[in-house]
């Protein structure tokens, strides 16, 4: 049943509060948190959804000086940062789901709230059923948030003791433990790896230890928090294919943020922009290129022994609009508005030498970064994207 303060029952809004901070609330016995937590209307058949979920910040602020050190002791200024604003979504079962956005969007303290290490300041959040931040070991047994800026192997032991220090956190049976380490040792190709102590382990030998650690209770439910930041090529390409591989073995669900756009390409139908904290694009990624670019990029390569570039002839052949990013004696890059693409193309094609011509959207870190750019609170309305994105905001 449902109590209001009261022993023998947890806080819903105290869970993680610190002592000064918490009040008199409602207080959910542990059956009756099984119950609410299997039923959760507004998350329908979502994996994980969420609903006005708001995250601020109380920061404290001063000016510099000893009497400004001194007056704060007694008299403390704070002010409030928004760092996750309302936002909405839901993502389905076995869906991988990219989370884009600049550094301090809140992108981290979101995934840290839908794994439970923060409370929200407002809204609601359903992940497998479960509220997450009532840490609820029926949850935490079935969801892993892998961070690539930090560890959870222990330094100074090798891998496969930090493995088995897990097992007992997760209560594995010993037989199922030995067949899921040793699955994932193959699959990540460590097995030279997890008798040797972290700290002597290359970055990138690390972070696939790290995956594998992560994974020995074979969770249902990944946040992943740039896992391949600092890796090379290489190791990336290695890690994308593992992840892609765990998503189909097992059907997972997948959120993951990442600032290379190799991986949310490779791995990623869907997409999710925040900014600010604030949601601007949810869709999948040719989607967010329609909408947020309005040109199109085409590359022409002139005929063999056309030796002469065609500079301003080629600057008015796309003009008023178009643009020439790159050009040389071979060839040239132009960025053109997509309503002039035809227009254009069928200029160049009668009045240059031309071996071969491309059209394409631009590459996805372009339009990224246009996005962000635009979208900032310095140059708000300086173009149609940042309109764009205006009108998003204001919709949302």
């Amino acid at each position: 049943m449902i109590q209001r303060g009261g022993r023998g029952g947890r806080c819903v809004r105290c869970v993680g509060v610190p002592s000064p901070e918490r009040r008199s609330c409602v207080r959910i016995t542990p059956s009756t948190a099984r119950t609410r937590e299997s039923s959760v209307p507004w998350a329908d058949s979502a994996v994980i959804a969420v609903r006005g979920l708001r995250k601020v910040y109380e920061v404290p602020e001063r000016e510099g000086g000893v009497r400004a050190a001194a007056g704060s002791l007694f008299r403390r200024r704070t002010r409030e940062v928004v760092a996750v604003s309302g936002i909405d979504f839901a993502i389905q079962p076995g869906e991988v789901v990219g989370f884009l956005g600049p550094n301090g969007a809140g992108k981290t303290t979101t995934l840290k709230m839908l794994s439970g290490l923060l409370y929200p300041t407002s809204g609601e959040a359903s992940v497998l059923g479960f509220t997450p931040w009532r840490r609820d070991r029926a949850y935490l047994g079935r969801m892993t948030l892998i961070m690539g800026q930090r560890n959870q192997l222990t330094w100074d032991i090798p891998v496969i003791d930090s493995y088995e220090l897990n097992r007992a956190i997760f209560r594995i049976p010993w037989p199922e433990y030995r067949r899921r380490r040793d699955e994932l040792i193959d699959l990540l190709e460590i097995g030279e790896l997890v008798r040797k102590p972290v700290r002597n382990l290359s970055l990138g030998e690390r972070m696939k230890c790290e995956i594998a650690g992560s994974l020995l209770h074979q969770p249902t439910v990944l946040f992943l928090d740039e896992p391949t930041i600092g890796l090379d090529v290489g190791m990336q390409r290695r890690i994308r294919a593992f992840i892609a591989d765990y998503n189909e073995r097992y059907d997972a669900t997948i959120l993951l943020t990442s600032h290379y756009m190799a991986d949310v390409e490779a791995l990623c139908r869907r997409v999710i922009v925040i900014h600010h904290g604030s949601l601007l694009y949810d869709g999948d990624l040719p989607g967010l290129v329609r909408r947020f670019s309005p040109h199109k990029t085409i590359t022409v390569e002139f005929e063999e022994g056309f030796s002469q570039a065609p500079g301003e002839r080629l600057a008015a052949l796309i003009a008023p609009a178009g643009e020439v990013v790159e050009q040389s004696a071979i060839g040239a890059t132009l960025r053109v508005p997509k309503a002039e693409t035809a227009r254009v193309t069928g200029r160049l094609l009668a009045e240059l030498p031309i071996a071969d011509l491309t059209v394409e959207d631009p590459p996805i870190e372009e339009v990224i970064e246009r996005v962000f750019s635009s979208g900032s609170s310095e140059a708000p309305g300086q173009d149609q994207v940042a309109a764009e994105i205006t009108r998003e905001a204001e919709r949302r």
